[in-house]
């Protein structure tokens, strides 16, 4: 939602918008309206999906209360400390190749670069990775929702 608090122009984000503004220019409850809106919704789903994965994972590393807080990612946000960059984004490709906590095909979303970084300032990112490794192991040939969403192979978008 553009009006949500932890909203961030993420690739994902960019892909949501350009499905909505497709499905705007259509006749409402066309078959290609109706297409789109179930792609909306879908895509919907898996970035909650993947959100809650995040989640869980913080809050059994008892991070209870600040869960919501460490997730949020908003256009201000930044990176704790420069030189955690690298080890941030070597961290998320871990987990990307290493569990499930991403869906097989998901392009890695920036937002999550923004919390493995805080993750690393305040020295939990290991703990995360151990857990998310445990939780949602990688299981080769078990698809995840998204992954049948990921192959319909749209066109790419342009940038705005």
């Amino acid at each position: 939602m553009p009006h949500d608090v932890s909203h961030t122009e993420a690739d994902d984000d960019r892909t949501l918008y350009n499905l909505i503004v497709i499905r705007n220019q259509q006749a409402k409850d066309s078959e290609e309206w109706q297409k789109l809106n179930y792609d909306i919704y879908t895509l919907r789903q898996i970035q909650r999906e993947v959100r809650n994965r995040w989640k869980r994972i913080l809050e059994d590393l008892g991070f209870q209360r600040e869960a919501d807080s460490l997730l949020s990612v908003t256009k201000l946000s930044t990176i704790s400390d420069s030189k955690n960059t690298r080890k941030a984004r070597e961290m998320l490709l871990k987990l990307a190749e290493e569990t499930n906590i991403f869906p097989t095909s998901w392009e890695l979303s920036e937002r999550y670069l923004f919390v493995v970084d805080r993750l690393i300032a305040l020295d939990a990112a290991e703990e995360f990775f151990k857990l998310a490794r445990r939780t949602y192991p990688k299981k080769p040939g078990v698809p995840c929702m998204a992954d049948a969403w990921k192959e319909l192979h749209y066109p790419p978008f342009p940038s705005p």
